[in-house]
C-alpha cells in the first residue's frame, strides 16, 4: 500500500531528525503533500495518528500543507518540512 510506505518512510526520517538534534519527544511535525500522494490533510492525520502510536511522535501536532500541483517533481510524494523537539 503506497500510503503506508510513506507513513513508514516518513516516521523514519521524523526519528532520525529528532536523533540527530538530542533525540526526545516530538511536539510538532510539519509536512507537505504532493498532490499525486493520495493523501488529504485530513486523511494524512488518520494514518500519522495510527502510525505514530507508541513512538516518540505520538501526540505531536501536525500542520499539513498540500500541493495542487500534479506535474511538481514531488507530486507522489510526502515532504517532511520539520520537527519541533518537546523541550525537556
Amino acid at each position: 500500500m503506497h500510503e503506508a510506505r510513506l507513513m513508514r518512510d516518513l516516521m523514519t526520517r521524523i526519528t532520525g531528525v529528532a536523533a540527530g538534534n538530542g533525540g526526545g519527544r516530538v511536539a510538532g511535525v510539519h509536512v507537505w503533500l504532493g498532490a499525486l500522494s493520495h493523501f488529504t490533510p485530513h486523511h494524512f492525520a488518520e494514518h500519522f495518528v495510527d502510525e505514530s502510536a507508541g513512538s516518540i511522535a505520538e501526540g505531536a501536532v501536525l500542520t499539513c500543507d498540500m500541493s495542487d500541483d500534479p506535474t511538481h517533481a514531488d507530486a507522489l510524494t510526502v515532504r517532511l518540512i520539520s520537527i519541533e523537539l518537546a523541550p525537556d
